[in-house]
């Protein structure tokens, strides 16, 4: 088979592999019909993630169908159209019995494309198959249901439930990139009074102000001074930090309220200052984490009622096999106005946010 594979910094290739096998008796063997680059790839081929070795193929998002499953799967079959998690969960340590999958200590966590091969390839293996993939709905578009295996639950996780957002509420968002942009989705579902999206690019708040955004402002021009003005001088109750670089995080809890809460979805590469020396005296809450994907059934039921506007979120297209070039189109995104890159899938001609 074919597939995208590491081979260090700043080399990778679309080339041929062995084809997976099933390794373990909750193995599940798919084939996959669409997957999406993440920008934690991106941090991957740059060196920026020391555990992913040489040769190891990339990619933790995807939709496929299930061709073989190992003789402990019970809740998938051969045939069976399914979405694969970025979270794989053994199911019986303690934090997969409390729900946090991410932090599993039996296995499982952000394993595919990291320490396992991953998704971006014809076939992948997807361990702990009974917790870690999803069937799907024949009505839910591939396109619109691989982008459920990461940034909607990690938006939706990590920025608006640790961010606590309610009714109300007014919410700043710093980044409009993908994740940023569903942050502003399901931050919507709880009604805040206003949403301000902050980025350096313009096209990215036109897309927020398409998403819902109520306000937008760019870096360049200031906007703690316009939270400021919005808030009559309180600030934000909720920031939440879609970046990961230590000036945004810094900006953000210089934007939160006394008593508001700060969550952290970005990667961050560096370190940041925590500025305890004014934070404390605000009672701030700062929350960070990795997804758990524990709200995936949710966000699928909510996408079957057409509550999600992922294909929105998806500015480019491509043949699987168009792997390379797509990984071109993503990285440059100032250049080529791109969100999210899908490969394979149902290719239409939905109408995309506009980011150029």
């Amino acid at each position: 088979m074919k597939a995208f594979v590491f081979h260090g910094p700043g080399q990778s290739a679309w080339e041929d592999v062995s084809d997976p096998g099933i390794e373990d008796a909750a193995d599940a063997i798919i084939r996959v019909d669409a997957v999406t680059i993440c920008g934690t790839d991106l941090h991957i081929l740059k060196g920026d993630v020391p555990d992913v070795r040489s040769g190891t193929i990339l990619g933790h998002e995807a939709v496929g169908e299930v061709v073989e499953v190992g003789s402990e799967v019970r809740t998938v079959r051969p045939g069976d159209r399914v979405l694969v998690s970025c979270i794989m969960a053994c199911g019986r340590c303690r934090y997969c019995r409390e729900g946090a999958y991410g932090q599993c200590r039996g296995g499982g966590g952000w394993i595919l494309g990291h320490l396992i091969n991953g998704t971006q390839a014809e076939y992948a293996r997807v361990p702990f198959a009974d917790l870690s993939v999803h069937p799907l709905p024949g009505a839910v578009d591939s396109q619109d249901a691989v982008l459920l295996a990461d940034i909607f639950p990690t938006a939706y996780e990590v920025g608006v439930l640790n961010g606590e957002v309610r009714p109300g509420d007014t919410v700043v968002v710093v980044g409009a990139g993908p994740i940023g942009l569903a942050v502003i989705a399901t931050a919507r579902l709880f009604s805040p009074g206003r949403i301000i999206a902050v980025d350096l690019a313009q096209p990215r708040l036109e897309a927020a102000k398409q998403l819902g955004a109520d306000a937008v402002a760019n870096v360049a021009e200031g906007p703690e001074r316009l939270v400021a003005d919005l808030t009559e001088g309180l600030g934000a109750d909720v920031v939440i930090e879609a970046v990961g670089v230590p000036e945004s995080f810094e900006m953000c809890t210089r934007m939160v309220r006394p008593g508001g809460h700060v969550a952290n979805v970005g990667v961050h590469g560096k370190p940041a200052t925590l500025h305890l020396e004014d934070l404390w005296l605000k009672n701030v809450t700062i929350r960070t984490g990795l997804v758990d994907t524990y709200s995936t059934p949710t966000l699928l039921r909510m996408m079957t009622a057409g509550r999600l506007p992922a294909s929105s979120l998806v500015t480019h297209s491509f043949e699987l096999d168009a792997m390379e070039e797509a990984y071109d189109v993503f990285s440059r995104a100032a250049d080529t106005g791109a969100l999210k890159v899908v490969l394979g899938g149902k290719h239409h001609d939905a109408v995309a946010l506009t980011t150029a």
